[in-house]
């Protein structure tokens, strides 16, 4: 308990949680802090581009065999479970009509790439090393939730067309390609690659998702205080116990596949992470009659901040219990 509390009192004194906190408390005091959507877009390609790169040039060095292999199916498999779980759940402790509560299932199947990130730069901090393919578990994880939502939905209001442009939208979403991209662009390219464009994603990595970060919590903050209020308690209930349902899965699964300390953690981090990116770009198109007030508030402002300030100490505590380290 110790380790958990000195580690949750680091990681919120860290530049990263802090720059989150500017930019929520900025938010909710009505700030006028504003940040160019075109710069928060760069940003985010940025971080998308770094660690997809850096993931592919780890799995040069480890070489491509049934590990990487097993660890794919299971983020799959785990992103379709992880909605089906959650429906249920959050419909007895809201009472969220069917259509909402698969929708907000659906972003706690995928995951959040921020997190994700962080997750890895805590890691990173204590010297612990992973397996470099988790960034390819990451992407393969990011569009079967989408599918198990429409399938909730489709139980209870007849068959929903799953029609070109939502095809279109899940596998070919902007953060899955250049995820995916990138991986392939470090995974062929290797050390030489990462050698020749290192001080561009190595170095200003940290610096970039500080800013990053601080974007995401003017973002939260605003639709925190857009809700006035509005999330019950039982939703925001959801936006923490279904984390650490999703960490237990991952953890389980991580021990399974004999991943390391810091692939149980990363895998713990996948599935506790909630959607902001494709699953909400998925939705609108799938699903207009959703609230988007309640799932991107319940993902960006409850979830995430739950995630940066405590969970990642909690998962990399269980990951080292676990694993014996």
């Amino acid at each position: 308990m110790d380790g958990i509390l000195s580690l949750a009192l680091a990681n919120l004194t860290s530049p990263l949680i802090l720059s989150f906190v500017l930019g929520f408390v900025a938010a909710l005091a009505r700030s006028d802090l504003t940040f160019p959507e075109a710069a928060a877009k760069a940003l985010s390609l940025y971080l998308l581009f770094a660690i997809g790169f850096k993931g592919g040039v780890s799995v040069s060095d480890h070489g491509v065999d049934g590990s990487l292999g097993l660890a794919l199916l299971a983020g799959v498999v785990l992103s379709f479970l992880l909605p089906i779980i959650g429906f249920p759940v959050l419909r007895t402790i809201s009472g969220l009509d069917r259509t909402n509560a698969a929708v907000v299932a659906a972003h706690y199947g995928s995951i959040s790439i921020v997190t994700f990130v962080a997750g890895t730069s805590v890691l990173e901090s204590q010297g612990i090393a992973s397996e470099g393919y988790m960034v390819a578990v990451a992407a393969a994880m990011e569009a079967p939730a989408i599918l198990s939502a429409l399938w909730l939905i489709s139980r209870g209001e007849g068959d929903r067309r799953m029609d070109a442009e939502l095809w279109r939208e899940i596998l070919l979403n902007g953060s899955i390609v250049l995820l995916i991209g990138s991986f392939f662009i470090g995974m062929i390219t290797g050390q030489d690659g990462l050698r020749e464009i290192e001080s561009f994603i190595v170095s200003p990595f940290k610096g970039a998702l500080c800013i990053f970060l601080l974007d995401m919590g003017l973002i939260a903050g605003r639709g925190l205080r857009g809700r006035g209020g509005g999330l019950s308690l039982g939703v925001v209930a959801f936006g923490i116990i279904m984390p650490l349902i999703g960490a237990s899965l991952g953890a389980g699964t991580g021990v399974l596949l004999g991943l390391t300390t810091g692939g149980v953690m990363l895998m713990m981090v996948l599935c506790a992470s909630a959607s902001y990116i494709a699953v909400p770009a998925a939705m609108r198109v799938a699903v207009p009659e959703a609230d988007a007030g309640i799932y991107l508030t319940l993902s960006l402002a409850i979830t995430f901040p739950f995630n940066l300030a405590l969970g990642l100490p909690i998962y990399l505590a269980v990951a080292k219990a676990l694993t014996g380290a």
